[in-house]
């Protein structure tokens, strides 16, 4: 891979879905849900032969950045792109083109996620690195999931073969219905938007000109102050003006010519207990609990213990199914699998009666 290719981790996420794990100033791509280390450790670790430590980014939120940085000690602070509001993805990945394009224009930078599973790390730094390829070409590039069954819950792309690697995409559909989700499926040219952009970083300030001049404005406004030495100043003040828009919605789907590599390395979406719960090993009545955990006529349930201090209470569920139990130092959380997207719900609640110290 060539030594122009930088990486930039969008870790900025709060992971209300994964409470009482997750809190505000631990979200969940700063713990170990899926595997010894935390997401974001994983994240930076399956790029690093791709671009090595110098050339990593991490976009995230000044409350984060000194947990972020003991999660990462290789980086320097530096290296951290903190935005001082969230602003969603478009102003987090243009920033981060700007600052890549300061120095070096014609560099590749792939945009990813930090919150993501991968099975397949070969197949993924493969995938990887023709999405790159492509990026060089002067196309910005995406990665679609090849999909295995008929999702409601993801986004997907429309692409069009072109008999190399890398498809045409044609298009961006909206989380479908369980009946188009099927057709997506039999289709064979529709594939899960993973949120992963490649791209040189001079193309993607071009096009963020083009399709969201605000955006852009005040971007070039940090250059400028970045070039008189003052953009933490003008971060301060210019950032949370910015628009808050996704890239799909504000770049990617107006672009006139997108690339998109399919991919088929395990990927999955943490997005919820439900997913985590997926991936654990699981005992002959589907049960994924620790080993000091009872479970007597139950089956399907997932149980996570994250107490401190090895407590002797032990967690026993009897004659239940399809449950998801969490339990921390300070919180309970006990949830069906079928709604473990509402567990964001709970925090919600939380914070509405001012317990934001359970946040």
């Amino acid at each position: 891979m060539s030594d122009t290719t930088h990486a930039v981790i969008m870790a900025g996420g709060a992971g209300t879905r994964f409470w009482p794990a997750s809190r505000r100033l631990r979200p969940k791509q700063l713990l170990p849900l899926a595997g010894d280390e935390a997401l974001l450790r994983q994240a930076v670790s399956r790029v690093l032969p791709l671009c090595g430590s110098k050339r990593v980014w991490i976009a995230t939120g000044a409350h984060l950045a000194d947990a972020t940085l003991a999660a990462l000690p290789e980086l320097g602070r530096e290296q951290l792109l903190v935005e001082p509001a969230a602003r969603n993805t478009a102003p987090c990945i243009a920033w981060a083109a700007h600052v890549v394009a300061r120095t070096e224009p014609d560099a590749v930078v792939m945009a990813l996620p930090s919150d993501h599973h991968i099975a397949d790390l070969s197949g993924y730094r493969a995938t990887l690195e023709a999405a790159v390829a492509s990026a060089r070409r002067g196309v910005i590039t995406t990665i679609g999931i090849k999909p295995s069954h008929p999702e409601t819950g993801y986004g997907y792309i429309e692409a069009a073969p072109t008999g190399e690697q890398v498809w045409r995409a044609r298009r961006f559909v909206e989380k479908p219905d369980r009946a188009r989700a099927e057709e997506f499926l039999a289709a064979g040219t529709f594939f899960w938007n993973a949120g992963m952009f490649f791209f040189r970083a001079k193309d993607m300030v071009a096009a963020v000109a083009e399709h969201l001049p605000e955006l852009a404005r005040g971007l070039c406004e940090l250059d400028d102050a970045a070039r008189r030495g003052g953009e933490a100043e003008a971060l301060a003040s210019i950032f949370p003006k910015l628009p808050s828009v996704s890239i799909d919605v504000g770049v990617m789907e107006r672009m006139p010519e997108l690339a998109m590599v399919p991919g088929d390395f395990g990927w999955n979406d943490l997005g919820s207990w439900l997913t985590v719960s997926e991936l654990a090993a699981k005992d002959p009545a589907s049960n994924s609990a620790p080993a000091s955990a009872v479970l007597v006529k139950s089956s399907g349930n997932h149980v996570t213990d994250l107490r401190s201090g090895g407590g002797k209470r032990v967690i026993a569920l009897c004659g239940v199914r399809d449950l998801v139990v969490v339990e921390t130092d300070d919180a309970l959380l006990i949830v069906h699998r079928d709604e473990a997207q509402a567990v964001r719900e709970v925090v919600e609640a939380l914070v509405g009666r001012g317990d934001r110290d359970l946040t």
